[in-house]
């Protein structure tokens, strides 16, 4: 599968880079072509006037229905605000093959069916995750190249969204062709802080750790000087989770690897330019000596290991541990149970630690985590890109005219007859509930700049005063949440970003998930105190000789056509 990258993206790149800069600023109208000077029957697949269709066209596409989907009004997906709102300001009728609901993979699985059984595909797809059936249908010779089309159609501000960081194109290009589109996301958005029970600090006289030996003497004071005042010794001081694994989304523990120049679970960049996996380097064994000496001094609770993030997550919620890190959304959930359980409990965020040498490192997030595949048979390409162009323009960086408040009235916000706007946290004021129409849409979130939610968080904690309408809209975030994203900000520079966004490799596909089971079982022991610490170098050299080493081959073999 390896052979399918075949000439390096340097030259792409660079193109597409140069395209984000030479992007002009985006405006209050749409950037896309402009059909004022361009012959609408020429340029456009169909006849098109002042930003739509004079007669509907339609997109054919498929379409996962998750469970936190939602829907009023006797409304389905096929049939909605969203439907109706593409039909009415784009001229663009949206018509699926199918939907189903995506518990058990049945989006996947439905998907690989089609392909298996050489049946026709829509129009568009619209996928995230398991980058082997995106590659797989790439490969199946249905769908164009993308990216051609993206460079004729997409408008400035939608160019100058993916060009923040080109490196989305990676996954999906083939012989020098970008074959389908990054489906963009938040940037940082994952990427963790710690927070610390502020009340517990005040009453034991402690400052929020800033270095590892701070850390430990907070850690301490903890689990033994009774910082919830019931007179037992039955608090924790941090809620780690690994049953799943040691870098994770909440509950997090590679921040502690961080501290040592270690990521694990993926593959970092290594001081010789190439790949390597994070959790067979040497700077993962002392930081799990770390580890064990905190399990031994009670520092993290004996279950950590059985504990998936959400369930380490309730010591912290339910008021028996001081310290969690996770990302800057946990203020809204699941935190906020702790003010339920403990009333009187404080938390703050605060920066992650520097380890012994000074070293702070953390996961980052991907800014894409799936794509869209556009049907080379489709028969109007571009109907996708007026679409995704009307969102990028004026729902990612809503002005004052379009989307102001949210994408539908009477969805998910309303406005009182006093001018009052209701949305999710009021959503008992709007008739039927608040439900997030959004979702509906072809790439699930609309449209998003991947840099402009963080960055601008950052800037109103910062003091900003909102002028624009996104300003206004964010700043109705809870304070806390806000003051969390400038710290994930501030400490921007310590990422350590996953670096390998390929489709698995041969031998990931045949020997991974033995690895990933040695590895899990090995670390965990090592962390337990069931084996010395020493057992690191022994698994490092098994790792290596299982397999391990040819996937370092091939990783590097993927990154040599694409870095």
């Amino acid at each position: 599968m390896l052979k399918a990258w075949k000439k390096p993206l340097s030259v792409l790149m660079a193109a597409t880079m140069l395209s984000g800069v030479l992007a002009a600023c985006s405006s209050d109208t749409a950037s896309g072509p402009d059909p004022k000077s361009t012959n609408s029957n020429e340029f456009y697949s169909a006849p098109f006037e002042n930003g739509k269709y004079t007669e509907p066209v339609t997109i054919s596409t498929v379409f996962p229905i998750t469970s936190s989907l939602k829907f009023k009004n006797g409304e389905n997906i096929e049939n909605n605000v969203h439907t109706k709102w593409a039909h009415d300001t784009l001229g663009i009728d949206i018509k699926y093959l199918w939907t189903v609901s995506d518990q058990n993979n049945a989006y996947q699985t439905k998907l690989r069916l089609m392909l298996t059984s050489g049946q026709k595909m829509p129009d568009i797809i619209s996928f995230r995750g398991d980058s082997t059936l995106i590659s797989d249908l790439i490969e199946s010779g249905q769908f164009t190249d993308a990216g051609e089309l993206f460079d004729k159609y997409a408008s400035d501000v939608y160019k100058k969204a993916m060009a923040e960081d080109p490196n989305v194109w990676k996954p999906y290009v083939r012989d020098g062709k970008r074959m389908a589109i990054p489906i963009l996301e938040n940037a940082y958005n994952n990427d963790p802080v710690m927070y610390i029970r502020e009340d517990w600090l005040k009453k034991l006289n402690l400052k929020a750790p800033t270095t590892l030996a701070e850390l430990e003497t907070v850690m301490d004071a903890f689990v033994n000087q009774d910082p919830d005042g019931n007179g037992k010794k039955d608090t924790t001081a941090l809620s780690v989770g690994f049953k799943n694994y040691l870098n994770t989304w909440m509950s997090d523990s590679s921040w502690i690897f961080g501290m040592f120049g270690a990521m694990p679970g993926q593959w970092n960049k290594a001081a010789d330019g190439t790949l390597a996996y994070g959790s067979i380097q040497p700077e993962m064994k002392p930081a799990l000596a770390k580890m064990k000496e905190w399990m031994d001094k009670g520092y993290i609770d004996k279950e950590a290991g059985l504990y998936d993030e959400p369930k380490a997550a309730e010591a912290f919620t339910a008021g028996k541990s001081g310290i969690i890190v996770g990302p800057y959304w946990m203020t809204g959930w699941p935190i906020p149970d702790l003010q339920k359980n403990v009333p009187d409990a404080e938390y703050k965020a605060y920066p992650l630690p520097a380890g012994p040498d000074g070293k702070m490192g953390r996961h980052g997030t991907r800014i894409s985590t799936g794509a869209v595949l556009i049907n080379k048979d489709m028969e109007h390409k571009d109907a996708f890109f007026v679409y995704q162009n009307y969102l990028f323009d004026h729902w990612a960086n809503p002005d004052s005219t379009t989307f102001v408040n949210g994408f539908a009235k009477g969805y998910d916000y309303d406005i009182a007859p006093d001018g009052t706007v209701y949305k999710e946290l009021q959503s008992d004021k709007i008739p039927g509930g608040w439900i997030d129409a959004i979702r509906y849409t072809l790439t699930f979130d609309g449209a998003i700049i991947p840099n402009l939610m963080m960055n601008t968080l950052a800037e109103l904690a910062g003091g900003k005063e909102p002028t624009t309408q996104y300003e206004k809209n964010l700043a109705d975030r809870i304070p806390e949440q806000i003051k969390a994203a400038k710290i994930v900000i501030d400490q921007k520079d310590i990422v350590m970003p996953q670096m390998f966004t390929g489709v698995p490799t041969k031998t990931q596909v045949s020997r991974g998930d033995m690895l990933s089971k040695l590895e899990k079982e090995v670390l965990n022991k090592i962390i337990y105190g069931q084996s010395p610490v020493d057992e690191f170098d022994t698994f490092v050299e098994q790792y290596m000789s299982s397999g391990g080493k040819q996937i370092t081959e091939e990783v590097n073999e993927w990154y040599n056509t694409v870095k």
